[in-house]
Parts: C-alpha cells; structure tokens; sequence
C-alpha cells in the first residue's frame, strides 16, 4: 500500500496541471494564455470572480492562476469559495500591487503562490512550479522574514467584514446600483440596502464615496481600476 501511495505521488508530480486563468484584462489574457500553453495545458479563461466561480465548479483544474483585482468578486474571496468545493486545488495569485500585507493574506489560505505582474515570466513558471510540488512562493521582494509576521500582516489585513458585505461593498465601488447588485446576489434590493446600512453604520461611513475608500482599503478594488460614476444613494 505504501508504495502505491509513493508512485501515485509521483506520478501527480511528474504529471502537468492542468490550468484556468482569471484575468479582466482581455490582451494580457490572452498573452498570458499563450504563454503558459507551452509548457502546461489551459483548459480555460474567465475575465471575472463570478465566472471564475463557476468555471472552476465545471472545469475542475489542478491549479488556476488568478488576478487578485477582479471585477465582481475579488480573486481572493473567489479562491476562498473555490477551496470550499476544491480543497486540492493549486492557486497562484497575479498582481500589480506590491503589497506584502496582500501577500500574506493570500498565502493564508495554504501553499499558493504570489506573483508581481511587472516580473519576469520565469518567476510565474518558477511559482508554478512551486505550488504544484506543493510549496508556496511569494515574489522575492515581498517575502515577509518568518510565519509569525506573516500572521501578523494577515490579521492587520483582513477586516471584519463578512464574505457578503465583501461582496456588497466590492460591487457598490464598482459602480452597480442596488436592483443591480440584488440581482447579482440573487437577493432582494431591500436586502442589498440593509447590508450596506449595517456596513456604514458598523464603519462609520457617510457617503458611497466612503464605500469607495473602504473596498480600496480592504483590497477588494484597485485604485485604477474604472469606477461608474452613477453610485446609488
């Protein structure tokens, strides 16, 4: 029995994962795609966190590589979703933001990989492969010393917001209104008004430019990305 579990291992090590990627930016995706289909499979590409979801529920991938700035649900708390269905699954987490604290809250959820856009393709090859042999890999730059201050960064990032008002606040930034982002929610509008009354009372929050500031606070948005400018009141 022992040697049969030795060879099924290696064997899924020799093995090459097969591969979804989530990305909003079209060009990069489809770059992206590109380039890591020749060394591994792709069996799929989704542009938001709510396709991602699913893709991933249908697709079953070894491994996905994800955009942390997503719109519609943030890379995060899709990864976080899709470990509840796929606890085996390998993920390595693309971003522009060079932020250690973002790093570690990543790294919180198992051995995953963090990449910087801005770095060289061979490092996002090199996180692959990490993360597939079952470590983790973090780019060198942001790698915190030890464990105990990466806890640290992680309970200094993550906020006491639930995975709904995440999801409330994240798509009120983006710019949705209330029958809008009910709808995406599969809830009723009264619900969606009652959450976002608890989160600006719970935070002291006066205008939907304050929700603004809190999803780029918790890192649900980025700061560049397009924000509509009809915001419901």
């Amino acid at each position: 029995m022992l040697v049969t579990q030795q060879l099924m291992a290696l064997n899924c090590h020799n093995s090459r994962p097969q591969i979804l990627i989530a990305d909003d930016h079209t060009l990069f995706l489809e770059l992206l795609k590109c380039f890591i289909e020749k060394t591994y499979p792709v069996i799929g590409t989704v542009t938001d966190g709510r396709s991602l979801l699913a893709e991933a529920c249908r697709l079953k991938p070894d491994l996905i590589i994800i955009d942390i700035g997503m719109p519609l649900l943030n890379g995060l708390e899709a990864a976080r979703r899709i470990r509840e269905s796929l606890p085996n699954v390998r993920l390595v987490f693309l971003t522009m933001r060079e932020d250690a604290n973002l790093a570690a809250a990543a790294l919180d959820l198992g051995h995953a990989g963090f990449v910087l856009k801005h770095a060289a393709a061979t490092e996002l090859m090199r996180a692959i492969e990490e993360v597939w042999h079952g470590r983790s890999y973090i780019s060198p730059k942001l790698k915190p010393t030890d464990w105990v201050e990466q806890r640290a960064r992680v309970n200094h990032f993550s906020k006491p917001l639930t995975s709904r008002q995440s999801e409330v606040v994240q798509l009120f930034a983006e710019g949705f209104c209330l029958k809008e982002i009910a709808a995406h929610l599969n809830l009723s509008p009264k619900t969606i008004e009652f959450h976002k009354h608890q989160i600006m009372v719970e935070y002291n929050l006066i205008s939907n430019a304050d929700l603004v500031l809190l999803a780029v606070k918790e890192g649900l948005i980025l700061v560049d990305r397009e924000v509509h400018a009809d915001q419901a009141n």
